[in-house]
This record gives structure tokens, C-alpha cells and sequence, in this order.
């Protein structure tokens, strides 16, 4: 064993070794049973002490080893040495045997210095253990990934016993159904909600069939089988969803649409719920948007030195229309936030428009739409433009009413950011004078365009082969020899289990409205000419900037055609 075989007090520890002072001390452990946290977790959660100096320090300190889980592959039968029940006691994920001993255990540990820990496991095991230390995050997503399905598994299997050994009627089981606070559903539906955020999942499905439930998580842009379940559960997971997103109980043959917050490993989760009745039940989609995720650093979105440059330079402008463009799940919300958080200073008056509102800034007045109550996007900026703003955000443009007051906010000295639904900058330029807009009015109003998608990144374990002729043309390197890389498809890589990619990148198209293209604009030209014109001036298309991500190495040729719009010039 490396550790010390005594009781050694982690808050007596970071004391005497300077990290912490004796006050934060006091007042941890007195928050420690509020927060219902360990004392490492308190203290960083008061922000006490950073994860990486703490872990630093009982490295450093107890001469324990730090380990990270991402991109391990557990051996299951390493993984069944502990009983599931004191790992998730414990916090503690057997990884390996010592190389050197064989009767040694490593163990991951949120909190190695442990000694019942550490012993009940040894005893459990019939191994001499040695702990490392592992960050919180990593151990929930391992514990979610290794035994979540398996947890939500056995709550099903109880769920149809007791179904099965009750012999409910159909309005008993309504009955039972509606009072799930005790039932093994809400385990299930747990299961489902917190597996999803430690998969780092988008949307959940949750779809009847004809014999089964199938249970799907969208990770990085793909749908993905996680479970099925018996068709029985279906009435039970709907109950209880709809409990928990304030919807009618009762109601199964009109679609429902609620929201849900949760909280999963002490990050908070929105999830906007809707309920659609399909011919063999309700099939269910949740939404999972989190605040963190939603309000990155402009460095995260993947932005190129040069796009860096021209994001700058649109949101330094005092007035004027910014508008994001692209599908749904394009990542239009994730730049809006970001622009909106670089612009959020104390002496500006931010209010936002959405439908609903995504994430909560805090400086940041936003208003969500409730047409119910005749509070639509054009009807709030009206009140919007009394409430002497300087920066107003409309979640999307989406008639000619909305558009017009949008333009005329831009004109009148705001600046307006919002998004609109169309392939590239250029068209939606023309999408704006479509909508009912004069072309000086909007090449006034108009200050830069940013049309973007996103592709998946490959993961470390890909492959490099020599692109064929037609796909150096693609790729604008005619005739020349270009190394591309594939997804490895590795099913022991710990990283992306298997599928070859791991997480998404944004490719942009930017577009600042300069003197010449406000000519352009102002004249009635086509989105060709606006276009043609921009090339001119160096903006690289959605296609170019897919180009050179898959030249780099960063994505696949396969992400690239899904985005690229001119398919009779790529083949």
C-alpha cells in the first residue's frame, strides 16, 4: 500500500499544507451537512478550493496517484470484483491489478483516504487495495455508464412483478400510475434523465412499439439505441413524466408539451418535454439544455483565428441586425448565448425574446413568449422598445411583423441579434427583403451574418488512408495527394465506444456587411451576387471552412457532405 494506514482528516490535511484556511474550514464543515456533500465537494462547491488544487494537494501530500476514467475501458470482470452496492457506498470503480502484485487492487476513489472504505472493499474482494484518487465527474459518469442501464433494468423487472402479482384492472393501474412517487417507475425515469446527461446527450426518446419501449439518446448529432423496455412500462413512464412536467394526467389522445428541471451530479438540467400520441401509445422526446452548456467561451465554439476576428468585429458594432442562421440543432443557441454574454456588461441593457427561454444569464432581462396570453415575439418588443434597451435578442425572426420591428430597432440605434432558418449568410439576406422589407432599409439595418452546422469530431482513434481523386476535388485540392482521416470504429476504444467520434465541432460561415455589399443589397441583387461578392472579400463558405476541418484531421469527408450544399459541383 502507498497510503499511510491511519485516519488521516482531509480538512486537517489542506489546512496544514496552506491550501485552505482555518475559517473556510469551519464554515465547510458546517455547510457540509446542508449541501449533503463530502468535505472535498463542499469545498470546492464553495469555491473554497479548485478540483485541480485539491487534487494536487493529496497527491502531493498522501503520495496517492490521480487517475482519469475518460477513455478506459473497464473489464467487466475486473468491474464484478466489487459488489455494485459498495461501489456506488463508496464512490469507488475497480480499474486494474498492480502489474507488479497481483494480489493488489487499484481502485478510483472520490475520496482515497477512506479507511472503512478501503477496508470493506479489500474484504469484499479478498485483495489488498490501492486507492487513487479520481475527480467526482468522472466517477458519476463511469458509475451511470457501467450500471445505470443495469439499475433501470431491474427497476422494470419490478415494475412488471408487481403489475403481474397485482392483477391491477385497468383504472387501478391509472390509479397506480398516478401515485408512482413510490413506484420503481421513478427509478426508471431517473435512470433514463441522469444516464442521458452523463452520455452527454441532447434529446431522449422514448418510443412505443408494438411489443417494446425503445429508449434512444441523440449524442453528438446521432441517434443511439441505450435500452428496451416491456411495452408495460409505457403508461408508467408517461405518468409519471407528465407528473413531473406539470401536464394533464389524464390526457393521451392530444399531444402535451411541459418542462422539467432536474438535477444531476449538482448541475442543473432543463428539459422541455413533449408528449405525442402515436398508434401504439405516446412516444415521448425531452429536450436537455443546461446553462453551462449553453454559455461557452467564444475559444470553445471552434472558431478559426481568422472567424475569431470577423465574430469580433460584428459584435463590436453600436447598433445594427446580427443574425445566426441554420437548422434546428445547428448550434445557432450556443453562438446567440456566447455573443450575448461577451456583450453583457454593466452598462448596457440586455432583453431578450425566446420561445422559451434556454438558459438563465444572470444581468440579462429575457421575457419568454406566451401566445396564450397574446404575448407573441412582435407583441413583446413593442414593450421591449419602451423598456430603453440597448441590446435586444429575438430568439427567431419569423414573420414579417417581427422582422419589420427588427429593422427598425436595428436603424433606430439598437443591436438586435436573432436567428432565422436558412442554408448560407447570403440567402438570408434575400430571406429578409422576402419577408417584406425594403432592400435599402435592410442593407442599412444588416452588420454581419453567421450561417454555421456542426460536424462530429473523430475521435483519437481514427485512420488515415489517401482520398480518392473526386474527394481531393471536394475538397478543393484538385490532383494533389491529401492524407484524410475515417472513423476507426475501434469497439475497445474507451473514448468513443466504439462509433468513431467523439463530441461536435461548429463550422461557420461569416459574413460582416461591408460598403460593397450594402450596395449589393441595397440594389436588389440575388444571393448568388451577395455571395460572389463575398468570396471576393474572403469569406469562406459553410463547404470551404467543412474543407478544411476535414483536411486537418478534425472530422470525416462522411461529416462534410452532410453539410456541404453544392452536391452536383463535389462528385
Amino acid at each position: 500500500m502507498k497510503m499511510m494506514r491511519k485516519k488521516i482528516k482531509l480538512g486537517d490535511l489542506l489546512v496544514s499544507a496552506g491550501a485552505i484556511s482555518e475559517e473556510e474550514l469551519m464554515e465547510a464543515l458546517s455547510k457540509q451537512k446542508e449541501l449533503g456533500m463530502k468535505l472535498g465537494q463542499t469545498l470546492v462547491q464553495l469555491d473554497y478550493i479548485s478540483q485541480d488544487i485539491l487534487n494536487a494537494t493529496l497527491q502531493q501530500q498522501l503520495g496517492i496517484e490521480f487517475i482519469s476514467l475518460a477513455g478506459i475501458k473497464l473489464d467487466d470482470n475486473i468491474l464484478a470484483l466489487v459488489p455494485e452496492n459498495l461501489i456506488e457506498k463508496y464512490r469507488a470503480i475497480p480499474i486494474e491489478f498492480d502489474e507488479t502484485n497481483p494480489n493488489v487492487l487499484r481502485v478510483a476513489m472520490s475520496d482515497p483516504m477512506d479507511i472503512i472504505a478501503i477496508d470493506d472493499l479489500s474484504i469484499a474482494t479478498n485483495y489488498q487495495i490501492e486507492p487513487l484518487l479520481c475527480s467526482d465527474e468522472d466517477i458519476d459518469i463511469t458509475i451511470g455508464k457501467y450500471f445505470g442501464n443495469r439499475e433501470a433494468m431491474e427497476a422494470a423487472e419490478q415494475y412488471r412483478a408487481e403489475m403481474q402479482s397485482e392483477g391491477l384492472s385497468q383504472a387501478e393501474e391509472q390509479e397506480y400510475n398516478e401515485d408512482v412517487e413510490n413506484s420503481p417507475i421513478v427509478k426508471i425515469v431517473k435512470g433514463i434523465l441522469e444516464n442521458a446527461v452523463r452520455q452527454r446527450t441532447s434529446d431522449i426518446h422514448i418510443e412505443p412499439m408494438e411489443t417494446q419501449v425503445r429508449v434512444r439518446y441523440r449524442i453528438d448529432g446521432a441517434l443511439q439505441v441505450v435500452q428496451r423496455l416491456d411495452i408495460g412500462m409505457m403508461p408508467g413512464i408517461s405518468a409519471r413524466l407528465k407528473i413531473m412536467g406539470g401536464m394533464d394526467i389524464a390526457e393521451k389522445r392530444k399531444p402535451q408539451d411541459g418542462r422539467i428541471t432536474v438535477m444531476v451530479d449538482r448541475k442543473e438540467f432543463d428539459v422541455r418535454v413533449s408528449i405525442l400520441p402515436t398508434c401504439y401509445g405516446e412516444k415521448i422526446v425531452m429536450r436537455m439544455t443546461s446553462k453551462e452548456g449553453l454559455t461557452k467561451p467564444k475559444s470553445e465554439l471552434g472558431f478559426s483565428p481568422d472567424e475569431l476576428i470577423k465574430f469580433d468585429g460584428i459584435l463590436s458594432n453600436p447598433h445594427g441586425i446580427i443574425l445566426v442562421t441554420g437548422p434546428t440543432g445547428s448550434g445557432k443557441s450556443t453562438t446567440l448565448y456566447t455573443a450575448l454574454s461577451e456583450l453583457n456588461t454593466e452598462d448596457v441593457n440586455i432583453i431578450t425574446v425566446e420561445d422559451p427561454v434556454e438558459a438563465n444569464i444572470d444581468g440579462i432581462n429575457q421575457v419568454m413568449v406566451n401566445v396564450k396570453a397574446d404575448m407573441t415575439f412582435a407583441a413583446a418588443l413593442r414593450s421591449i422598445l419602451r423598456q430603453d434597451p440597448d441590446i435586444i435578442m429575438i430568439g427567431e425572426i419569423r414573420d414579417e411583423e417581427t422582422a419589420a420591428i427588427a429593422v427598425k430597432a436595428a436603424i433606430t440605434g439598437h443591436l438586435v441579434v436573432s436567428t432565422l432558418h436558412t442554408n448560407s449568410a447570403a440567402s438570408t439576406i434575400t430571406r429578409l427583403i422576402d419577408m417584406g422589407q425594403e432592400p435599402y432599409t435592410v442593407a442599412d439595418a444588416l452588420v454581419g451574418v453567421i450561417a454555421q452546422r456542426l460536424v462530429r469530431r473523430l475521435c483519437t482513434c481514427k485512420q488515415p488512408r489517401i482520398a480518392e481523386d473526386y474527394e481531393a476535388t471536394m475538397l478543393g485540392v484538385p490532383g494533389e495527394s491529401v492524407t484524410i482521416y475515417e472513423p476507426g470504429g475501434n469497439q475497445n476504444c474507451g473514448v468513443c465506444g466504439g462509433n468513431g467520434y467523439r463530441g461536435r465541432i461548429g463550422v461557420y460561415e461569416i459574413l460582416p456587411i461591408t460598403h460593397t455589399i450594402q450596395k449589393i443589397i441595397a440594389a436588389g441583387g440575388t444571393s448568388d451576387q451577395i455571395e460572389e461578392q463575398a468570396i471576393k472579400e474572403g469569406l469562406k463558405t459553410l463547404r470551404m471552412a467543412a474543407a478544411n476541418l476535414v483536411l486537418n484531421g478534425t472530422t470525416s469527408i462522411a461529416e462534410m457532405k452532410k453539410i456541404a450544399y453544392e452536391a452536383e459541383d463535389m462528385m
